[in-house]
């Protein structure tokens, strides 16, 4: 050997510190309205749907936003993601007992232990087999039904100015609804003391 050295990976440009959950949605509009779902209840729900073992995981992708100006797609596998989402540290994830899934034949899955099967995602590219490669993915999970969220932990994701100057400006109508009620059994004034700002940071592709 010549010597050592360690390489940050967190420096690299093709590997990001931090993990993003995307909304699904048939268009736009539905995408948005999930992630305005998430952002008033604060909590991310697990899913079991295309996890073998029946496990339930809230799901994120690693690859850097600087790579997602057109989304998370991959046309082969008729598969993308909507350009709305919740950015996680990976290292807050991590200590909550998040890890990147582990890519691997179906044969391979049997010798898994049980604390790790949840992670299991197929990957077969061998030669005469139908090619299964969701590598692209770049997935993270962590078991739990519920993961709870906040601004101090989170931010939010809009592919652009656009749509985060809509998430304010729905948020700012929804309060001002909650003062109007307010205002019903108590003084204009002391009603507006009720009002929330938006706390959450916001992230935009474009």
């Amino acid at each position: 050997m010549c010597g050592s050295y360690t390489v940050n990976s967190m420096a690299r440009h093709d590997i990001s510190s931090h993990l993003i959950h995307f909304t699904r949605g048939d268009s736009c509009d539905e995408a948005f309205e999930r992630l305005k779902t998430i952002i008033a209840e604060r909590r991310l729900y697990g899913t079991a749907t295309n996890i073998r073992g029946g496990y339930r995981c809230v799901c994120f992708s690693e690859a850097p936003l600087a790579s997602l100006d057109g989304g998370l797609v991959n046309e082969r596998y008729y598969s993308s993601y909507s350009l709305f989402g919740v950015l996680v540290s990976k290292r807050w994830l991590f200590e909550l007992g998040g890890r990147p899934v582990i890519y691997e034949t179906e044969e391979e899955y049997q010798s898994l232990p049980p604390s790790h099967k949840w992670r299991h995602v197929r990957y077969d590219i061998r030669e005469g087999k139908e090619n299964i490669d969701f590598t692209w993915e770049r997935e993270w999970r962590v078991r739990s039904d519920c993961l709870e969220i906040s601004p101090g932990v989170a931010s939010v994701v809009v592919p652009s100015s656009e749509w985060a100057q809509h998430l304010v400006r729905d948020h700012e109508e929804w309060e001002d609804y909650r003062v109007r009620q307010y205002s019903v059994i108590m003084d204009t004034q002391l009603a507006e003391m009720y009002r929330e700002p938006f706390k959450w940071n916001l992230l935009t592709l474009k």
